[in-house]
C-alpha cells in the first residue's frame, strides 16, 4: 500500500512563483516539499492556538467566571493600553 497521495492543487500566480523560486534555489528539492513544509508549519499552529485557548483564554474564562471583581472596563483597558504605548514611545 501507498504512504503517499498524488492531488492536483492550484495556486494564485504569486505563490506559484514563490514555490518555484523555492524550488530553483535549491531550498527545497521539489514543490510536494514545500507544500508538506507549510502543511505541518500549518498543523504547528493549530495545535499551538488550541494550546492557548485551552490553557490560557480557557483559564482565564474560568477565574472571571469563578471572581468577577477581577474585571475591568474597556475603559480601564484603554487607558492601560494609552500609558503602555506613551512609555514604550518615550523609550525609544
Amino acid at each position: 500500500m501507498r504512504s503517499t497521495r498524488q492531488l492536483s492543487i492550484t495556486l494564485p500566480n504569486e505563490m506559484a512563483v514563490m514555490v518555484r523560486a523555492r524550488v530553483e534555489s535549491g531550498e527545497y528539492a521539489s514543490e510536494s516539499e514545500i507544500i508538506r513544509d507549510g502543511l505541518r508549519a500549518l498543523e504547528m499552529r493549530n495545535r499551538a492556538l488550541e494550546a492557548w485557548l485551552r490553557e490560557d483564554v480557557a483559564t482565564a474564562y474560568d477565574a472571571m467566571k469563578a471572581d468577577p471583581s477581577r474585571a475591568r472596563s474597556v475603559a480601564q483597558v484603554r487607558a492601560s493600553l494609552a500609558a503602555a504605548h506613551k512609555s514604550a514611545l518615550r523609550a525609544e
